[in-house]
């Protein structure tokens, strides 16, 4: 289910080089697993030199801040889980110049996609990371996010596969460590299933609030949502999407 959002958030690595195999390594570092199309050569040129400039490197330990990561200086800090083709990241970027943007995600040829966006756009608030998010959220320091979006995510719609959802108990606790008092979490999709599977679980949590309190609130998107490539295609194929939000408890 490869699209501009619909990808898995625990990614199979390999250990390939490029071209033409499954894997991109810089500099003796994994940056995702290739699918889909052979890379251009200007993207992969953006994988080997913009890349390693704007990735982060959870090898060591967090920064006290977040908001130091970038140049010049945010206010604060988001994260995008599972950008697919980066259309929401980049318009999120270029609308709100202030703040800082993180980006997850695990195949190389969203994260081409991206970089020749941030090259075009000169985007200088966005930080990328290829690979497993919840380790990323694992290495970011406590109440570091002010919002983080899950738009889109694979549904794994066979049961023995729902383990592999990004939304597990674990996961949710790992998203209320990480985001401040106040932060939110955003989910977007247009599987029924998951959508429940999602208020499930994030109801249980005594850490988050659905803020939804009538219908048009999760049945609309959030005023100046960037629709993806791929709900696009939901829509014209007569897929409603749910936008649920939910505020992480003071």
């Amino acid at each position: 289910m490869t699209s501009a959002n619909r990808n898995p958030a625990h990614p199979e690595t390999s250990s390939g080089d490029m071209p033409g195999d499954d894997g991109i390594h810089t500099q003796g570092s994994f940056f995702g697993r290739r699918k889909g199309h052979r890379l251009r050569l200007h993207q992969a040129d953006l994988i080997e030199h913009l890349l390693p400039r704007l990735a982060l490197d959870i090898g060591g330990p967090s920064p006290p801040d977040l908001a130091a990561l970038f140049d010049p200086p945010v206010d604060d800090v988001r994260l995008e889980i599972g950008f697919g083709g980066g259309e929401h990241l980049v318009a999120e970027a270029l609308a709100f110049p202030k703040l800082g943007f993180i980006g997850c995600e695990p195949y190389v040829n969203g994260m081409a996609k991206i970089l020749t966006q941030i090259e075009s756009h000169d985007i200088d608030n966005i930080r990328l990371f290829a690979g497993d998010a919840a380790e990323l959220l694992a290495w970011v320091p406590p109440h570091a996010l002010v919002r983080i979006d899950l738009i889109h995510p694979d549904p794994w719609p066979k049961r023995r596969h729902w383990k592999r959802r990004f939304v597990q108990d674990a996961t949710v606790a790992a998203m209320s460590r990480a985001l401040r008092p106040d932060g939110e979490f955003r989910f977007v999709s247009d599987i029924a299933d998951y959508c429940a599977w999602t208020l499930a679980h994030l109801a249980r949590s005594p850490d988050f609030i659905w803020t939804a309190e009538r219908a048009a609130d999760w049945r609309l998107p959030w005023p100046d949502y960037t629709m993806t490539r791929y709900g696009r295609k939901a829509e014209r194929e007569g897929r409603e999407a749910a936008y649920l939000r939910f505020r992480k408890a003071g």
